[in-house]
């Protein structure tokens, strides 16, 4: 007779979590997730659905003024925040209820509960119930944070609490230069919010492509979204009925709120890996193999607990890795190397590959295709925006190493990019391809001069 209770108990119901347990049930284990907020996971619930829903919101503002340009007429617009707010709760309701019948119809059970380690195999709930498990997977995620030793932290708000405001501000104070920085920036700004961009670095995005970001910069300050660089907050300070914010050189900016988004760290924090002689990295993940396997033989760690790749594809990939790997009987690893993604900025970013400057730190001789151009839907519009593609391409294999798109659409063709950068594609294999046209993504495989 089985010592265990289960052959895998999953600790967090989030993407990664729910896709590990459904494969490993379907492999046949006997399987329970522990979930202490709600299924689906920071992705579904309070991050990537509700923040594109958002940006659809947004967006419809310049909709309506570019509709002007092709003959319609658009009196009495007006946008109403509380519609907005029930109709993105009743969808994030429905996918909620979409995770549970999944997970429950690959034979899992659910357990609606916070669940610790204890040790190697066993996991105590929050109802004081210990189970028994063969393996045990955390899968808890990551969350937003704010400075500790921010003066008047206690004003600031993180991405969680914007999907709930009671109203919005007038004017709003985003800190932050990354993915969710700027796609709020984008968000507010739509909505008729007077928007401010801080970041301390020297310019939005670091990571991405130089041209890329620049771009971005230049076409966000045309929105009228105001960035301010180098610079960070000192305080925050109640005024009137907003805050007053007081940066590090000095200035001070009066807004109604103040959103922090200046990167996640990892939900580890009282789970009880200490029980277990897991201590983790400096800033709180889980450190694992190629196999998502800890250092104790039990335990297993996906997602963004784990700080490899902070990205729900990712976290995807990873639990249905492990599950193939320890109840499929088919060892799986998962490339980090190459991976398609998208900034749902305004304008839109998609990038696959490496950077330029990746690339000629690596590649002996690198050539760049690179085009600046107005979307044919603005010249109607009469809109002031710029798209931009470019080609990283390894100068003596021909192969193509990264593209990096700004505009409409761009994380849709990064998608079908990252299939042609995985297959190893070559620049002559981009020339030979057929362009669609008239589209914007015909510039893809019509670019021949290299940029100088």
């Amino acid at each position: 007779m089985s010592t265990f209770d289960y052959d895998l108990f999953v600790i967090g119901a989030g993407s990664g979590g729910v896709r590990a347990g459904r494969i490993a049930a379907k492999h046949g284990a006997k399987v329970a997730v522990a979930e202490e907020y709600r299924v689906g996971g920071t992705c579904v619930i309070r991050g990537c659905v509700p923040k594109k829903l958002f940006v659809y919101a947004s967006k419809f503002a310049e909709e309506f003024e570019d509709a002007v340009g092709f003959g319609w007429t658009t009196e009495k617009v007006s946008f109403d925040w509380d519609t907005l707010l029930e109709n993105k709760d009743k969808e994030i309701d429905r996918l909620n209820k979409a995770y549970i019948r999944n997970l429950e119809a690959a034979g899992a059970e659910l357990i609606l509960e916070r669940a610790t380690i204890v040790d190697q195999n066993t996991v105590q709930l929050a109802s004081g119930r210990k189970v028994r498990a063969r393996y045990i997977l955390v899968a808890t995620g990551a969350s937003p944070f704010i400075p500790q030793h921010l003066p008047g932290r206690e004003l600031a708000i993180t991405s969680n609490e914007a999907f709930h405001l009671e109203r919005l501000p007038r004017r709003i104070v985003i800190v932050g230069g990354g993915y969710i920085a700027v796609e709020f920036a984008g968000i507010f700004n739509g909505l008729g919010v007077e928007t401010v961009l801080l970041y301390r670095g020297e310019q939005i995005l670091r990571g991405f492509d130089d041209d890329l970001r620049n771009h971005l910069a230049a076409e966000m300050k045309k929105k009228g979204i105001e960035i301010r660089t180098g610079v960070d907050v000192a305080e925050i300070v109640r005024s009137g009925d907003g805050v007053r914010v007081t940066l590090t050189d000095g200035a001070a900016i009066g807004a109604g709120q103040v959103m922090y988004a200046t990167g996640r760290i990892p939900n580890t924090f009282g789970l009880g890996l200490e029980n277990v002689g897991l201590q983790g990295t400096p800033h709180g993940a889980i450190n694992v193999d190629a196999y998502s396997k800890t250092e104790v033989e039990s335990i297993y760690a996906v997602g963004d607990v784990t700080n490899r790749v902070n990205l729900t594809p990712v976290a995807i990939r990873e639990g249905h890795a492990f599950a193939d790997t320890v109840f499929g009987n088919k060892p799986t690893t998962v490339n980090h190397s190459l991976i398609p993604t998208a900034v749902f900025s305004q304008p839109e970013l998609g990038t696959v590959g490496l950077t330029e400057a990746q690339a000629r730190s690596g590649h002996a001789k690198v050539d760049i295709y690179k085009t600046s151009f107005r979307p044919m839907k603005h010249t109607l519009s009469g809109r002031d925006e710029r798209m931009l593609m470019k080609l990283v391409v390894d100068g003596e294999t021909d192969r193509v190493l990264g593209c990096h798109i700004a505009g409409p659409d761009a994380g849709e063709m990064a998608q079908l990019l990252g299939i042609a950068v995985t297959c190893g594609a070559t620049k002559a294999q981009f020339d030979a391809t057929m362009a669609v046209h008239p589209t914007a993504a015909e510039e893809l495989v019509t670019m021949r001069e290299k940029s100088k």
